[in-house]
């Protein structure tokens, strides 16, 4: 009887594992919305394409990002940080509406390069930034790199003098805006998605962009010279919604990170400098700069950083003091 009575509780128990495994197996995958809109076929497509693949792989098939432009770069980072969208990239442009501070990340020919700024970000930004971001329940996963901002328009401009007297369209953070404004133009406000019709219809005369959006844009057939001036770098946030990470597994949580692919800077530099020759082969003009010339543009921007760094109040004093001794450590040598 007791056998019996063994037998009868060993297969209930078999059968409740054997239901539970069928339930899990049957259970939808968990899906995790990614704003994503870089433009097929770039370095930065492929970086998103890349993650998916291998987040499908290492959970087998458990958790699947769905990537795709989910709206405004204005309107995904608010939803982002409230939850209802789950993870993406933003430009700084995007990060910055909430965490106003790190705008001071684009103080006009404050930083040589994309190195210098990725050396601070390592050696003295990454966990400051790291702690701005999850005040407003967002968790930074990652940098990227979409190159560096140049000056487009139907001239070079080679010294700040060139500037005077233009209308210059401008966009994001308002840096950008003071930075113009103090060059001599009148800057207007024009969303990125309409620069190049503002140069059709006169609205503008001279603006600025990274080369992918200025080639693949169809900008350049409009605005057929850029002046690689190097006004700033322009990096780019992957960032998750706290409220979206507590909603995984530690397990699924290893996944998600161990799946992020690294995206090397000597590939956007590369992708840059094929989009350029292309822009050149139908006809357009890059004009690079001298090193002094370069140092003439920096010496009329360098006296609008104390202002963009006082309006940002203390956090703004404390984030540029920061990157101020960043500077100085990555200019050491080894």
């Amino acid at each position: 009887m007791k056998t019996m009575q063994w037998h009868r509780a060993a297969l209930a128990v078999l059968l409740v594992g054997l239901l539970g495994t069928t339930a899990a197996q049957q259970s939808p995958p968990v899906e995790l919305r990614m704003q994503a809109t870089a433009p097929p076929g770039t370095p930065w497509a492929r970086y998103v394409t890349e993650w998916a693949k291998n987040l499908e792989t290492l959970t087998q098939g458990s958790v699947v990002l769905k990537a795709g432009p989910y709206g405004s770069e204005q309107d995904t980072i608010q939803q982002m940080a409230r939850g209802r969208l789950d993870m993406g990239t933003w430009s700084l442009n995007g990060a910055a509406l909430l965490v106003p501070e790190l705008s001071l990340l684009q103080l006009p020919f404050y930083f040589s390069g994309l190195d210098e700024l990725h050396c601070v970000l390592d050696k003295n930004l990454d966990q400051t930034v790291t702690e701005l971001l999850a005040s407003k329940g967002v968790r930074l996963t990652g940098w990227n790199a979409a190159g560096v901002v140049h000056i487009i328009g139907k001239k070079a401009y080679v010294q700040p003098a060139d500037l005077a007297g233009l209308k210059s369209g401008t966009f994001g953070t308002r840096a950008y805006a003071t930075f113009w404004s103090a060059m001599g133009t009148s800057p207007k406000p024009v969303p990125t998605t309409e620069v190049g019709s503002a140069f059709q219809t006169g609205l503008i005369d001279v603006a600025a962009n990274v080369p992918m959006v200025y080639v693949a844009a169809g900008i350049g057939k409009v605005a057929p010279v850029m002046t690689r001036v190097s006004i700033t770098p322009a990096p780019l946030l992957s960032l998750m919604s706290q409220q979206s990470w507590e909603r995984l597994t530690p397990a699924q949580r290893e996944a998600l990170e161990r799946a992020r692919p690294a995206l090397d800077r000597d590939v956007v530099r590369g992708f840059e400098e094929t989009l350029l020759e292309r822009h050149k082969q139908g006809g357009g003009q890059v004009v690079d700069l001298t090193p002094a010339q370069r140092a003439t543009w920096r010496a009329a921007a360098a006296p609008l950083w104390p202002d963009m760094v006082k309006e940002l109040g203390p956090e703004g004093e404390r984030l540029f003091q920061q990157m101020e001794a960043g500077r100085a450590a990555c200019q050491k040598p080894n």
